[in-house]
């Protein structure tokens, strides 16, 4: 067993992760002790000889040596911004983010002697280092504890009996699991307290790859997490399931992504700008919702910063196309079949606008096809090769089948193209970083879906 204790300074981690070691029978590791061992000296002279920078490497050296250790591990709250530090704590490990309300932080580390990292006074010090840590914090834990009114011994008693639901809430799940025909998940759970989940949110949903690449990076990052599918009808009833659950991520597709905000309790801005949720993370009861798809647009196209583009279709995707695109400086038009939903869209970014018959004749470098035309078993394209005009940069957002209708007449007409599996690629790269703490690159993606 490997428990990890993270968070804020005075938020517990040594006093809880002491009487968790005992309660187990298991060995207690903290970091910081392993780094003041290594330097031969007490943290706050490590600061003052060498600075940050340097008990940072200290520290992850410490977190490496324990990789593979068997006990109570407690580290500091900012070891988890470092992405290969969260990659060794959850090897084979559950990750407890231990937190508590930046007043009550502020009068527990009073007179520390160990050195600020902002020049802040130190009550905003705690402010503005929680924020900023808040996306990394979030993704590292596997369960969030709020400390700020707990005993040492009543978190640990909350980290003991962790994942843990009442019988009527049990009885709910269940029936739940079984509309959505996913009886077996449930059995899972219970016969494995332990066991996390994530799910790819859609109606429908079948098709999607997600589950294949998650669970095969979880094997890879020795991760104790199971990945499905929640296909139906409504968001609500996703969401309500999802709170029954040891449930800590949801990818989000058709046609929930601008539905789901509504059910979430926080969304970032730039989420909130797109107006669409991909990526919901879970921690301590509440969901935190972003958006990776505009990233998955634009880091293909990042090499025709400040060209003409051209984006096909209304919708979701298509405002996380138009916003990457604006994001790259380039000058975008929107396209649609129905007008008015592309001059809604376009006005949100001081865009132009137009009908699709309107490309005809168009003079763009880039092309972003946004709608769900083409995607399997549709045999459609919405342009033809002799709309296109070779040189042009064609990226087609369908992933399913990989070479669609358009990338077939994209490459007929000369065409640059860029299948929609590079958006998945980079989209799912963002999102697992989001929701587990650790960064993947867009080759091991891609090696995992081979």
């Amino acid at each position: 067993m490997k428990v990890v204790l993270t968070g804020f300074r005075g938020t517990g981690k040594t006093s809880v992760g002491r009487i968790l070691a005992d309660r187990l029978q298991a060995p207690f590791f903290d970091t910081d002790t392993l780094v003041e061992r290594r330097a031969g000296m007490p943290i706050p002279e490590i600061f003052r000889r060498h600075g940050e920078a340097h008990f940072r490497a200290l520290e992850r050296e410490a977190i490496a040596s324990l990789r593979t250790a068997e006990g109570v591990i407690s580290t500091g709250g900012g070891a988890v911004s470092d992405p290969a530090n969260v990659a060794d704590l959850r090897w084979h490990g559950t990750v407890f983010l231990l937190s508590a309300p930046p007043d009550v932080i502020h009068e527990r580390i009073a007179g520390s002697d160990r050195p600020g990292l902002t020049g802040l006074p130190p009550a905003e010090e705690v402010q503005t280092l929680l924020a900023r840590r808040k996306e990394a914090y979030l993704g590292a834990a596997d369960t969030c504890i709020d400390t700020g009114r707990r005993m040492p011994d009543e978190v640990a008693d909350l980290i003991l009996r962790d994942a843990e639901i009442s019988p009527d809430e049990k009885r709910e799940r269940d029936g739940l699991l079984g509309r959505l025909g996913l009886s077996d998940l449930g059995e899972m759970i219970d016969q494995d307290p332990g066991l996390r989940v994530c799910a790819i949110a859609g109606n429908p949903c079948a098709h999607s790859k997600s589950p294949l690449l998650y669970n095969r990076l979880f094997a890879h990052f020795g991760m104790h997490y199971r990945y499905t599918r929640f296909e139906w009808p409504d968001a609500a009833t996703i969401i309500r399931l999802a709170n029954l659950l040891p449930l800590k991520g949801l990818s989000v597709t058709i046609p929930f992504k601008a539905d789901v905000m509504r059910h979430i309790d926080e969304v970032d801005d730039h989420a909130a700008a797109i107006g669409a949720v991909n990526t919901v993370v879970r921690c301590g009861g509440r969901m935190y919702g972003h958006n990776t798809d505009w990233l998955g647009v634009r880091a293909p196209l990042a090499h025709r910063r400040g060209a003409r583009a051209v984006v096909l279709g209304a919708g979701g995707a298509a405002a996380a196309a138009v916003y990457a695109l604006v994001s790259l400086d380039m000058d975008v038009t929107v396209l649609a079949r129905t007008p008015d939903a592309a001059r809604r869209l376009a006005e949100r970014f001081g865009c132009r606008w137009g009908a699709l018959e309107d490309f005809r004749g168009s003079n763009a470098d880039v092309v972003v096809h946004a709608t769900p035309v083409g995607m399997e078993p549709d045999t459609r394209s919405l342009l033809a090769p002799g709309d296109l005009r070779a040189g042009t940069t064609v990226f087609d957002l369908v992933y399913t089948p990989p070479e669609t209708p358009l990338i077939r007449a994209a490459k007929e007409a000369g065409c640059e193209v860029i299948p929609g599996t590079e958006m998945f690629v980079h989209q799912a790269a963002e999102q697992f970083r989001l929701i587990t703490g650790i960064a993947v690159s867009p080759e091991l993606v891609r090696e995992m879906l081979a």
